[in-house]
């Protein structure tokens, strides 16, 4: 899959650097890119199939846990292009707070 918005990953934890638990959210999100990088998901269920955790809505999007729920990241995935654009990554106080459609 092409990743793009991972700058919206990154302004997160560069506005984070140093708080209790951001290394090991880094690590397991690079993990996570590292995996989407590598598939090639046709549809919703390859994604499922990939992170069963994963919790797939309406509209292409789906909600990634990363690092064991303590954080989301939101993603709108259109599998017949093989792109999957980043929309959203925060804590899951944060994820509490927004409309996980519209974000």
């Amino acid at each position: 899959m092409l990743v793009i918005g991972t700058d919206v990953v990154e302004h997160y934890f560069a506005a984070r650097a140093g708080h209790k638990g951001i290394k090991a959210a880094r690590a397991l999100y690079d993990a996570w890119l590292a995996i989407v990088e590598a598939a090639e998901w046709k549809t919703p269920e390859d994604a499922k199939r990939a992170h069963p955790k994963a919790s797939i809505l309406k509209g292409g999007r789906v909600v990634f846990n990363i690092k064991a729920n303590n954080y989301r990241l939101i993603a709108a995935v259109q599998y017949r292009d093989g792109v999957l654009m980043i929309r959203f990554f925060g804590s899951h106080e944060d994820y509490d707070k927004i409309d996980t459609e519209t974000v």
